[in-house]
């Protein structure tokens, strides 16, 4: 089996199609830019397509429609776009890392980090600017994550899909009960009841001024590492006989993992399932080379986002439901289904 793999990335035999890759990119940008214009559409002010194109292009503060879209709506839905694609490359990271089908930042105690991390901002910090927050929600989410490696390895048979899914879980609900408990003691339930549920409502030109580019950063490095991570899909030891530097490998992807977790809970808070989903649904289409998985996952981790946003201001309108409720709901019984296959290899 070991020579066997080996031969097969030398011969360039990778579960990969370029060509499906190629259309599945172009047509899921156009999706995304369908979906951006459908969400600024619709709402409490009901806006048609062409005024929304007229306000992007030509924009006249004078006008209230334009007030509208540019100023709320279009942050709004560049926010998600921007934090599914974060979090939607994380996980396919995690799962292409660890080799766990279930792997998920928000399943692997990343994003109950952060968010333990921005309850300590708000009780200790006073006046924190946006790059403090988001900092802070960097330094959790590597907390998080070093708990649930340390816990899951510590067993004699080292780390397996099961064990880091029972530290994950383990882990998750120890820091989000400690956020809980800040909150509560402090008197900031109200104040973090927004990155609890998870939304995207209230996002502005300056978060994304800071968010954008780190997150695009991000999202480069990955791709430029996703041969690397292809090979390392395959096994360690496969990796290691092809003469690939596993650990400088695994630094850098997991520092992007940290980076683009950490920027997504700080906007719009612990937002789970979109990582373990997105990377699954690409796998099936463009096959196992990461080369294809990372551009891919971003592109439908957007349009997830940004529907769900759509679904969330919508179905129970004038009222909002949180988008964490709304993935959560498609989320839980795909985990189910991931799970009930036995946690099956990637590769």
């Amino acid at each position: 089996m070991f020579k066997t793999k080996i031969k097969q990335i030398k011969d360039n035999k990778v579960y990969s199609r370029p060509a499906v890759g190629a259309a599945i990119l172009l047509m899921g940008f156009s999706l995304l830019m369908l979906s951006i214009g459908l969400a600024i559409s619709v709402g409490a002010a009901k806006i048609d397509f062409l005024t929304v194109w007229n306000s992007i292009l030509n924009y006249d503060p004078g006008r209230e429609a334009d007030r509208i879209i540019v100023s709320l709506r279009l942050p709004r839905e560049l926010g998600a776009a921007v934090v599914g694609a974060a979090f939607a490359v994380s996980g396919a990271i995690m799962q292409g890392m660890t080799r766990n089908p279930l792997a998920d930042p928000g399943l692997l105690g990343l994003n109950a980090g952060a968010s333990l991390a921005l309850a300590c901002v708000f009780a200790f910090g006073t006046g924190a600017n946006y790059v403090t927050v988001m900092i802070i929600s960097f330094i959790g989410a590597g907390i998080g994550a070093g708990l649930v490696f340390g816990l899951g390895s510590m067993s004699r048979g080292g780390l397996s899909p099961i064990r880091i899914t029972l530290a994950g879980a383990a882990v998750s609900a120890l820091l989000s009960s400690l956020g809980e408990g800040i909150a509560l003691y402090f008197k900031l339930s109200q104040d973090l009841a927004f990155w609890t549920a998870g939304g995207v409502s209230g996002t502005n030109w300056t978060q994304l001024k800071i968010i954008v580019p780190v997150v695009i950063i991000g999202i480069v490095v990955a791709v430029m590492f996703s041969r690397q991570l292809t090979i390392l899909s395959f096994g360690e030891e496969v990796a290691r006989g092809l003469g690939q530097r596993t650990l400088v490998t695994k630094a850098v992807l997991m520092t992007v993992v940290l980076i683009l977790a950490g920027a997504a809970v700080s906007l719009v808070g612990a937002i789970a399932f979109v990582g373990l989903m997105v990377p699954h649904i690409v796998r099936f289409l463009v096959g196992t080379d990461y080369r294809w998985i990372i551009p891919c996952s971003a592109i439908f981790g957007s349009v997830l986002m940004v529907l769900a946003d759509t679904l969330g201001r919508t179905v129970n309108a004038p009222y909002e439901t949180p988008v964490g409720a709304i993935v959560a709901m498609v989320g839980v019984p795909f985990f189910l289904y991931l799970a009930r296959r036995g946690g099956r290899k990637l590769s």
